[in-house]
């Protein structure tokens, strides 16, 4: 069916059933991840900012282009995960500021909403790279704007921006010398084809969308108790996005969870899992479903708080005075949680690698804090850009985005605040405390492959200096020690080696490696803390 304009019933069904084949295949997206850590989430992030967009949409059934471009818009700049979701909101962003004013397009009003769409991606990223997700945007929004000046066919247009958008996908291993190690195309581009797809296969039919199967929300009662008789003392809820089909996975997490926690609810619905128990470890409950998939939604609270103030925390911080200033930190693990509160963090965002908050999460907590400035300290890249799209949608207070990586940027940010400066003052000064840290991560190899040379085996653990990686081993004290030998090589001013212990990792453990490490080093102060961080084994900063 060939057709010259689209409407917003069109653009409707275009956005639902393009979102949908992306959620189809988030875990092929996933997968495309270049580096071997357990942070392959590019499919999940960009699926659920699309699922954002898809309801947002859902709710509009208007003929109106712009209207419903306008609500994919809105849905997935809310809904933005990691910053492959905050490139694809930018991008819903630029068709919908494209199409502004307009009730229906055709081909060539199409072509410069894609090419808007592609100016705003590129604007959005402070460094554009080719052979990403930016590059497959650029690709449509030129192939659009050429065949629009020799056809009328919306449906003509469409199929060839995807044939040459996917013949750029498969060059993108020779723009990125990673991709080419790795042996895959780029992940967001992919997704963002995915999308476009889905679109393209669906936009001419009649019927409405149909949703894949997901798990229906369920609300759980909370139960009164005196706080005497509340053994597990945090409620742990959030979904698991499984990786691969595993018709064990409910009956194996009910085992285990039913060992460590009380009032559990184990749902599966196909590819999606829902957890509610009361644990007095989330970090081992966390763990375990990471072995299985991704994570979502993921809520944490202090029943026994909660029990002894009786009323709700959101409630208590709006009674409370307000402050000059307010701090919102990205942190997982009950000991991350623990060490940011003692700083004065007023709002603790659970996530971290593979556990991207949205950019709607993060908005939610900055408003929760009664102060006129508030510094946002995300503490991972990949969080950094809903972070800052965060700030940008707070409209009634200033917001300061800190860009800390890691855990212990985020420390030394914090530990660097003065109330006697100004918020500008005090901004600066935390940026800059960051650049005396050197940060180590330990983790594990998710599949086998070769990066800059090195052949990687997996399951063999991980160990990370920076953004590198440092070295591989069998042994995880060995491999520690020499990425701790290595961080104190490169931080000439080293007096500090602070060891942040992980879900997996006993205290004894930790202990042990502490003091073997402190022998080698007798000028050097050694500090351990617990973490209780889910994934990396170890966290460690040299400053």
């Amino acid at each position: 069916m060939s057709f010259t304009k689209i409407d917003g019933y069109m653009l409707r069904r275009f956005i639902i059933n393009g979102a949908n084949l992306l959620i189809n295949n988030r875990d092929r997206i996933d997968e495309l991840n270049v580096f071997p850590v357990p942070d392959g989430d590019t499919g999940t992030n960009m699926s659920m900012t699309a699922a954002a967009a898809a309801e947002f949409v859902k709710n509009t059934n208007s003929p109106n282009i712009y209207e419903v471009a306008k609500a994919a818009s809105d849905g997935a700049l809310r809904g933005a995960r990691g910053n492959s979701g905050v490139i694809l909101s930018q991008i819903f962003r630029g068709i919908a500021k494209g199409l502004e004013g307009k009730t229906t397009a055709d081909c060539k009003e199409l072509a410069s909403a894609f090419e808007r769409a592609k100016d705003t991606a590129y604007k959005a990223v402070m460094k554009p790279k080719e052979g990403t997700i930016l590059t497959i945007i650029r690709a449509l929004a030129d192939k659009a704007a050429e065949v629009s000046q020799s056809t009328d066919s919306i449906e003509q247009m469409l199929k060839a921006m995807l044939a040459y958008a996917e013949s750029v996908l498969e060059a993108t291993p020779d723009m990125l010398q990673q991709l080419k190690q790795a042996g895959v195309v780029d992940a967001g581009g992919s997704g963002l084809l995915l999308i476009i797809r889905g679109g393209y296969e669906n936009i001419g039919l009649d019927n409405d969308p149909v949703k894949p199967g997901a798990t229906t929300p369920m609300s759980i009662a909370p139960s009164v108790a005196a706080e005497e008789d509340i053994k597990f003392g945090y409620c742990t809820e959030f979904f698991i996005n499984l990786a691969e089909s595993n018709s064990d996975a409910q009956e194996e997490l009910t085992s285990f969870y039913s060992e460590i926690g009380d009032s559990l609810v184990v749902v599966a619905d196909e590819d999606i899992i829902k957890i509610h128990v009361h644990t007095n470890h989330p970090g081992l409950v966390l763990e375990r479903a990471l072995k299985l998939g991704s994570l979502d939604k993921i809520k944490i609270e202090n029943m026994r708080i909660q029990h002894t103030n009786l009323i709700s925390f959101s409630e208590q911080k709006k009674q409370t005075e307000k402050k000059d200033f307010g701090f919102a930190c990205v942190a997982a693990g009950e000991g991350m949680h623990d060490i940011f509160k003692q700083l004065g963090c007023d709002e603790i965002i659970t996530g971290g690698q593979t556990m991207n908050p949205s950019t709607e999460d993060i908005l939610s907590a900055v408003e929760n804090i009664n102060a006129d400035n508030v510094f946002v300290l995300p503490n991972n890249k990949n969080i950094l850009l809903a972070a800052q799209q965060a700030a940008y949608m707070c409209k009634d207070k200033r917001v300061y985005v800190i860009p800390s990586a890691t855990i212990p940027q985020g420390i030394s940010a914090m530990v660097a605040f003065m109330p006697n400066l100004t918020a500008e003052e005090n901004a600066d000064a935390m940026s800059e405390a960051m650049e005396y840290v050197t940060t180590g991560q330990v983790t594990y190899a998710v599949r086998s492959t070769t990066v800059d040379g090195r052949e990687i085996n997996k399951d063999d653990y991980l160990f990370m200096l920076e953004n590198t990686i440092n070295n591989t081993d069998t042994s995880l004290n060995d491999g520690l020690e020499k990425l701790v030998d290595d961080m104190i090589e490169a931080n000439e001013e080293a007096g500090l080696v602070s060891l942040y212990y992980g879900a997996d990792i006993t205290e004894e453990d930790a202990r042990k490696e502490s003091e073997r490490l402190s022998a080698k080093y007798p000028d050097i102060e050694f500090e351990l803390r617990y973490g209780g961080q889910p994934v990396y084994y170890y966290i460690v900063s040299v400053e």
